[in-house]
C-alpha cells in the first residue's frame, strides 16, 4: 500500500503548475521543475538590468541637440529601462521630437516675419505687391540661393528692396571688372552672412558694396 502523502506535500503539490507533474498519479517531477528554473535562470542572465541608479545611466548626446536630463533618466530608472533603453528614448527624440518643435519654431518664426512685413509696408495688399516686384527683381539679377537666403527674414527683404531701389550697387555685370579680385560664388557667400542682411555690420556692408562696384560696375 502506497504511503499516504502528507499534509505539507498536498500544499506543495497545490502550488506546482500542472505541466511539472504527472498525469496519472499527479505528483510533482522534480527533474521537470528543475530544468524549467535552469532554462528561466539562464535567459535572466543574458538580458542586461537597468543601472543601481538613474545617476548610473551613460547617454550619448553626440548630436549636441540637448543634454542627458536628470528627471528623465530618474523616471525611467523608476520604469526599469535598461541603459539601452533609455540610450533609446533620447535617441527617438532627438530623431523624431527635435526636429518636429524645430519646424514648428521655425513656423511660427515665419509667421513674424511676414507680419512685421505687412506692418513695415502698410498692409497685407500693399505688402502682397511689393513681394511681387521683389520676386520678379530678385530671380532677375540675384543668384538663387542668395534670394532664397534673402527673402527668408525681415532684415533680408529689406535689403532686397534697397537693391531694387537702387539703395545698392546694380547688379548688372560690367565686362571691364570681369578680373575683379571678388567672384560671383565669393560674393553671393558674403550676402549670406548676417553681417550684411541682418546685422547691419557697416564694415561689412561697405565690403559687399565695394565688391558689387568692383564685380558689376555701378
Amino acid at each position: 500500500m502506497h504511503n499516504q502523502p502528507n499534509k505539507e506535500e498536498n500544499l506543495l503539490s497545490a502550488d506546482v503548475p500542472e505541466k511539472f507533474k504527472n498525469s496519472e498519479s499527479g505528483e510533482v517531477q522534480i527533474d521537470l521543475l528543475m530544468k524549467s528554473y535552469k532554462e528561466l535562470e539562464q535567459r535572466l542572465s543574458k538580458n542586461p538590468k537597468a543601472p543601481k541608479s538613474h545617476e548610473d545611466y551613460c547617454i550619448n548626446c553626440d548630436h549636441g541637440m540637448f543634454e542627458a536630463d536628470g528627471e528623465i533618466n530618474r523616471r525611467l530608472h523608476a520604469k526599469g529601462f535598461t541603459n539601452d533603453q533609455a540610450q533609446e528614448v533620447y535617441n527617438l527624440a532627438a530623431e523624431k521630437m527635435v526636429p518636429m518643435v524645430q519646424g514648428m519654431a521655425a513656423d511660427f518664426s515665419a509667421d513674424r516675419e511676414v507680419e512685421k512685413l505687412i506692418n513695415h509696408f502698410g498692409g497685407a495688399q500693399q505688402w502682397a505687391e511689393v513681394s511681387r516686384q521683389l520676386l520678379a527683381f530678385g530671380q532677375k539679377n540675384l543668384p538663387a540661393d542668395v534670394l532664397d537666403n534673402l527673402s527668408s527674414s525681415f532684415e533680408g527683404v529689406i535689403a532686397l528692396e534697397r537693391m531694387m531701389k537702387g539703395d545698392e550697387p546694380s547688379l548688372q555685370r560690367n565686362s571691364s571688372n570681369s578680373a575683379s579680385s571678388v567672384n560671383d560664388a565669393e560674393l553671393s557667400s558674403m550676402m549670406r552672412d548676417p553681417r550684411y542682411w541682418k546685422q547691419k555690420d557697416p564694415a561689412f556692408i561697405a565690403k559687399v558694396t565695394q565688391g558689387f562696384q568692383n564685380l558689376y560696375g555701378k
